[in-house]
């Protein structure tokens, strides 16, 4: 007959071992990054659309990205905005003692991609900082311009692929849209949510263009 202690002694280490794990893969208390920002029905962004002002872009003069600084601000104990979101949009990731993560899956709704290493992912803002510069966020105050950099709460910041990243640039989707088709509706309900909600302005082919993406969205 087995003794009693030795019995129990087993499953204790079990339990141990998983606790530290668990321990080690969950991000610093006070971290932990919101939920994705909810979406908008077509119909709703289209009337958000039409209560845009529509003018000609402003002069990409005087643009450069420390306007929008601090860029990447801590949030939540050592988590930075990029941190936050990368944690958000990843599935099983894995964070140093910086809050930096070290290991996860990202999908890359722009191309389609999915990405297993953090140096292939970059944290995109959906209206780009120099184009909402042109849209109007010239005129704002540093503190304004920092809020929307950072934003956690609308459709702002999006993981993507670098490469997708890079090709966008500071492009409107008059000149740049998702190689993922299947992604324009979802890509036009965000940037004109967020233009929306800062109430920068469109340009008439920048208008029409996200109408056009509107269109591919399913009727419900």
């Amino acid at each position: 007959m087995v003794p009693l202690r030795r019995a129990f002694h087993a499953p204790m280490l079990a339990v141990v071992f998983v606790l530290l794990v668990a321990a080690f893969i969950a991000p610093p208390a006070g971290a932990e990054p919101r939920k994705r920002p909810k979406t908008v029905s077509a119909a709703h962004a289209k009337r958000m659309l039409g209560q845009l002002k529509v003018a000609r872009a402003l002069s990409i003069r005087g643009y450069h990205r420390k306007k929008f600084r601090p860029h990447w601000p801590r949030r939540k104990g050592t988590c930075s905005t990029r941190e936050l979101v990368l944690a958000r949009d990843g599935r099983r990731v894995r964070k140093n003692a910086a809050c930096h993560p070290v290991k996860g899956i990202w999908y890359s709704p722009y191309d389609g991609r999915r990405l297993k290493s953090e140096r292939l992912v970059d944290v995109d803002h959906v209206v780009p900082l120099a184009y909402a510069w042109r849209s109007g966020a010239k005129r704002w105050s540093q503190a304004k311009r920092r809020a929307f950099a950072n934003d956690l709460t609308r459709a702002e910041l999006l993981t993507v692929s670098h490469s997708a990243n890079i090709a966008k640039g500071g492009q409107g989707p008059q000149s740049w849209r998702p190689s993922r088709r299947a992604y324009w509706c979802r890509y036009a309900t965000s940037w004109i949510s967020v233009k929306h909600h800062y109430r920068l302005f469109v340009t008439r082919n920048e208008r029409r263009a996200l109408l056009n993406m509107l269109r591919t969205c399913r009727r419900s």
